[in-house]
């Protein structure tokens, strides 16, 4: 792992030292009017970090996106990036996906779309299989690492992932996306658009459909998408209606692959297989999700400016599951009697539902005079959720109806979050930061399905101040950082009861950074200090309703170094990279685990271990050819150095280092006007995916119990697929 991590750091250092040899070579400066941060939407630049902010991100513009997109979900659109780790429960990409940056996993990275909470209000998470091929109606991702800027929704304590939809399309187009590859994957998407009509009206459609086998047996994913966009836009005004929804259907895959069974059968899947003979075919997760977005924009005056909208998210859906031999009475259930003889236990199919609403406003006031902006913005949002269970069949009887529900509980969760930032530019390279937030929960619980008599009624005030600088000249950009994010618990921290409620957790930020950009090459240095106070993590203890649910720890704390570079070698070949080098540490740390052989729980403490999911190094390079006009050849490789399952930072319970290559083709056809008038583009990417058929796996889990004196370890894992391909056919019109 050394000898990696020395040579991709060599690797950087070469990029500039060989820019240095080439500095006849010309690239095109971006100027003002083409900065990324500017060409973003008004509500969307409320929540961003812009060019000059002393925060470390990532932009990724449409044309970025769109050469990985194939069908893929969007945390695997990001892997290139700096400390991001992804994974799949299919193995391909398609489906259920996770990413972690900077070693924090979705419920600790703050998503928004066009400036509206995307993360689930109750669990925290992110998931992305309800958003199909989204990221075709992207105009441009901003990832920020740490605690990054104030924005709406839950906490960043990890990073940030801001997606915009809401550019304008000038032009009428039409788009005809196909991709075909491994594992009979298919993504097919028809996008089309008007343009500016009059110079007002404007209109963008997409549906989408992507289907999967997946490399996990049975991991089948079927999907389906829209995206319907309309605005007007006017000299000072705007008004702009978002609709778009996704449904999808994937047979579960979350148990992952035990140990013993990786060397002979990696695309193992035990879900489905508690009913007898053939594994029950409809083991499957089958959630709708519809989004509705409405914006109003205004410019006052050249220097201030107004954004609102109102939104509203609706999902429903269940997963279903056939469970083998469970009492009746766990259902709520009396026992059925036939004759004389009593059936206590049966069979059954159970579906658990979660229907949901999430809505409110955002909102957004800036002013922007000469070396001042300001920014005052917020959101009041409501979640209001339904977790329902069905059983839909017993096969001994017993079911007073086909629709029987043995738990109903309403909980409902309210968010009012406000926030200031000021900029102050002083002469010409310096400018001033800060940033101050407020934000009130009031999360209400009614019970759970295995802890029903559980109410919580918890209130949270946070304030979370950042204040930084920044200095940029002749081509140098550096900043320093301070930020303080707080955030609650999640839902299933709460099932711990009433006598043992947990903390919300608290995070302090420090962010160092050192660019150099020229004409034909960059680099960059970021340091970060991430301090926790009562941050949860799972210890292996039980709570009183027999779950393991994640406890506070009160110190800990993750510190690195993010090193990036580019450079344009020749007119034919360009190279970047990027390493990130990090100690991720908690303190005092004790470890439950079930005495099977005296009952109760055992303890084991630990001093300074590695936190679960936290490589010390990731590394990203990419070499890009560019043979002939309108043809682009990229390799791109990834190295993730060994992770622990859990905190204890023990050797048998891990995730092994891994280094993948993946290569990516590109041929574009312009538009000729002899041969083929009608056709604006036809671009043909072709891409494979792990060509060495690296056996690895980036994620998993663990449980330990003590039993006949040895304690006993249970590791599962989530394998990738191997070498795999897929192709896509882009025709624009």
């Amino acid at each position: 792992m050394k000898r990696i991590v020395v040579f991709v750091a060599l690797s950087l250092l070469c990029i500039q030292l060989m820019a240095q040899l080439v500095p006849s070579l010309q690239v095109e400066k971006e100027t003002a009017n083409d900065s990324f941060y500017l060409l973003t939407p008004v509500e969307v630049r409320a929540v961003r970090a812009a060019d000059n902010a002393p925060f470390t991100k990532t932009n990724l513009s449409k044309k970025e996106i769109s050469k990985a997109n194939l069908g893929q979900d969007i945390p695997f659109l990001l892997n290139q990036t700096p400390s991001v780790v992804i994974n799949s429960d299919a193995g391909n990409g398609v489906g259920y996906t996770g990413i972690r940056i900077r070693g924090t996993d979705a419920t600790r990275i703050n998503v928004t779309l066009n400036g509206i909470p995307y993360n689930d209000a109750e669990s925290q998470g992110t998931f992305f299989v309800d958003l199909p091929d989204f990221a075709s109606s992207t105009g441009s991702i901003q990832i920020q690492r740490g605690v990054g800027t104030s924005s709406n929704g839950a906490g960043a304590f990890g990073g940030s992932i801001n997606i915009s939809t809401n550019e304008v399309n000038k032009d009428a187009y039409a788009e005809f996306n196909n991709s075909v590859g491994s594992f009979n994957t298919w993504k097919n998407t028809v996008k089309v658009g008007t343009g500016l009509i009059g110079e007002h009206f404007t209109t963008d459609l997409r549906l989408s459909r992507i289907r999967s086998d997946g490399y996990i047996d049975r991991a089948t994913t079927d999907l389906k998408s829209f995206h319907f966009s309309t605005a007007y836009i006017a000299a000072k005004s705007s008004l702009r209606l978002n609709i778009f929804s996704g449904k999808e259907k994937t047979y579960q895959a979350w148990n992952g692959v035990p140990e013993s069974m990786l060397p002979t059968n990696r695309r193992y899947n035990s879900s489905g297989t508690e009913k007898p003979g053939e594994p029950y075919n409809n083991e499957i997760d089958d959630y709708h999700q519809d989004h509705y977005q409405l914006f109003f924009n205004h410019q006052f005056t050249n220097y201030l400016s107004f954004n609102t909208a109102i939104f509203l998210t609706k999902g429903k859906g269940f997963y279903e599951q056939y469970k083998a031999g469970k009492k009746y009475s766990s259902f709520g259930l009396p026992n059925p009697v036939y004759g004389a003889t009593v059936i206590t236990k049966s069979d059954f199919i159970r579906q658990l539902w979660l229907d949901n609403d999430f809505y409110g406003n955002i909102f957004s006031l800036q002013y922007k005079k000469k070396q001042t902006q300001l920014s005052f913005g917020g959101a009041i949002t409501k979640y209001d959720g339904q977790h329902y269970g069905k059983l839909k069949w017993a096969k001994n009887g017993g079911l007073p109806d086909n629709d029987y529900r043995w738990y109903n509980y309403n909980p409902v969760k309210n968010d009012v979050t406000t926030y200031i930032k000021w900029q102050q530019q002083l002469q010409t390279s310096w400018n001033l930061f800060a940033d101050m937030q407020y934000r009130h929960v009031k999360y209400t619980i009614d019970g759970f399905r295995d802890n029903p008599t559980v109410n919580i009624n918890s209130r949270y005030n946070f304030i979370n101040p950042k204040i930084g600088i920044n200095y940029t000249k002749n081509g140098w950009r550096s900043y320093l950082s301070y930020a303080v994010a707080n955030k609650e618990p999640n839902r299933e921290d709460f099932e711990t009861g009433t006598a043992q409620l947990p903390k919300s957790e608290r995070l302090h930020d420090i962010e160092l950074g050192v660019e150099k950009n020229n004409v034909a090459s960059g680099w960059s240095a970021m340091f970060y200090y991430m301090n926790y106070k009562n941050q949860l993590v799972l210890t292996g203890k039980i709570n009183d309703a027999g779950a393991y649910t994640r406890t506070n720890i009160a110190k800990s704390y993750r510190t690195g170094v993010e090193l990036l570079g580019t450079a344009k070698i020749s007119k034919w070949m360009n190279v970047s990279g990027n390493l990130a080098l990090n100690s991720n540490k908690v303190l005092d740390f004790a470890e439950y685990i079930d005495d099977y052989d005296n009952g109760g729980q055992k303890t084991n403490n630990f001093n300074k271990t590695d936190i679960a999911y936290s490589p010390a190094a990731v590394a990203g390079a990419s070499i890009i050819f560019l043979p002939i006009k309108n043809a682009e050849l990229s390799l791109l490789s990834k190295y993730v150095s060994k992770q622990y399952l859990d905190n204890t930072e023990n050797e048998s319970r891990l995730l092994n280092s891994f280094y993948v290559q993946d290569m990516r083709a590109i041929y574009t056809i312009k538009k000729n006007p002899i041969a083929i008038g009608w056709l604006k583009e036809l671009n043909i990417i072709v891409q494979v995916n792990n060509i060495f058929g690296k056996k690895y796996e980036p994620n998993g889990y663990t449980f330990s119990y003590f039993v006949g004196g040895i304690t006993t370890t249970e590791n599962y894992y989530f394998p990738m697929a191997g070498a795999n391909f897929m192709v896509g056919l882009n025709v624009r019109l």
